[in-house]
């Protein structure tokens, strides 16, 4: 393995995206992810597209970089087993309610009695000390919990809206890499393991109360919530002549470029509405509202060589299909293509940042159901005839 994590060993009782995506992402950092396995599999491993079962694309893109082994952890031979892969292990992480957990036996008391070193981490829905304690939590759930729909609305949407992405997901995900990051270096330091509860909808809404508390932060409050200018209606892409187009015109100098740009360059000066981010924040309605009549002037093309020169930031509004051709993601080698063991030619996403002496990299492709079983139990100290044995149980399967 390589990178900043190799010889972390998690052990991975994830499903779905949220804590499949942590984990994938410490595995890109080095770990040695092992990843829990129902008999059933993963339920991702069969949404959408796919050449081979058990192997979606959805499922690929969040479980590279790990090995797969199948445990039923309501077994006593299973969760025995799992206890024994956590005694050499230095993380676990699991995203079921923690009621679930203790009820297999493997809460933190029973983890860290065979390993008082772990860090021991959840990632869950909702804190342990409020009335929602036991409820199940999903990306969409969350998202309207935080008032994100409730935000699309104010922002012009004719209906409240989830955004399209499973955003709670992916975003609790990385707030767990940080958690278990800055919990190794913790032991690190002091020898000392411990438990860490990430829930979903506490960190969801400290993301988007960071944005929106606006007045509310203050007692009695000093006006509305909401940052105004992520409301406003005209914050989208602009229409041009013939397509679409992103453009951020934020501080002074962009401003006065952009006036001079259109020819009123008194605006900035003459007009008290323009002429501070403060003032401009005031009236974000209005000036986005002239900016996309501006836009209209003129096609897309013509407007990125004017906006460019004049070093007002701008982007083309890409589709998926679109952004896959990106000129600058396909310079920087972005876009991995690999040859899958069964799943033939794919395209793997690569690690957005560099490092100058650990570089995280692909080193495992996603697994197949229960690839590793036998690998990983005979690493706990499994014979074969006891592997034979769970497996004859139904306690773990191997690879077909």
């Amino acid at each position: 393995m390589s990178g900043p994590l190799a010889g972390v060993r998690i052990i991975d009782i994830t499903s779905v995206l949220m804590g499949p995506y942590a984990t994938q992402l410490l595995g890109d950092l080095g770990a040695d992810v092992i990843k829990i396995e129902a008999p059933a599999g993963d339920n991702v491993r069969d949404i959408g597209p796919r050449r081979g079962p058990g192997m979606a694309g959805v499922f690929m893109q969040a479980n590279r970089n790990k090995r797969s082994i199948v445990l039923d952890l309501k077994a006593p031979d299973g969760r025995e087993a799992l206890l024994r892969l956590a005694a050499d292990a230095d993380v676990l992480i699991y995203n079921v309610r923690p009621q679930a957990m203790a009820r297999l036996g493997l809460d933190y008391a029973a983890v860290a009695a065979v390993n008082p070193r772990i860090i021991y981490v959840g990632v869950y829905g909702y804190g342990q000390g409020g009335p929602y304690a036991a409820k199940p939590a999903y990306d969409d759930l969350i998202q309207g919990a935080v008032a994100l729909p409730t935000l699309a609305m104010q922002a012009g949407s004719d209906v409240p809206r989830y955004v399209p992405l499973a955003m709670a997901d992916r975003v609790v995900g990385m707030s767990a890499v940080n958690a278990v990051t800055a919990a190794l270096f913790h032991r690190e330091r002091s020898g000392e393991g411990q438990c860490i509860d990430i829930p979903m909808f506490e960190t969801m809404a400290a993301f988007v109360l960071g944005d929106h508390m606006g007045g509310l932060t203050f007692d009695p409050p000093a006006g509305p919530a909401g940052y105004a200018r992520l409301l406003n209606e005209h914050r989208k892409p602009y229409v041009t002549r013939d397509g679409h187009l992103c453009v951020m015109i934020y501080n002074d100098k962009q401003w006065r470029a952009f006036f001079e740009l259109i020819g009123s360059p008194e605006l900035m000066d003459s007009d008290p509405r323009f002429s501070t981010i403060g003032k401009r924040t005031e009236h974000i309605h209005e000036l986005y509202r002239m900016v996309a009549e501006i836009m209209l002037t003129r096609t897309s093309a013509e407007w990125i060589d004017a906006l460019e020169s004049a070093d007002i930031p701008v982007m083309p509004m890409h589709t998926i299909e679109s952004l896959m051709d990106d000129p600058h993601l396909q310079a920087v080698g972005f876009f991995e293509e690999l040859e899958h063991p069964s799943e033939g030619r794919i395209r793997s996403l690569g690690v957005p940042a560099t490092w100058s002496k650990t570089q995280p990299s692909l080193t495992r492709h996603a697994p197949r159901l229960g690839q590793h079983s036998a690998e990983v139990l005979r690493e706990a100290g499994y014979g074969e005839e006891e592997i034979a044995a769970m497996v004859a149980r139904g306690v773990t399967r191997l690879e077909p």
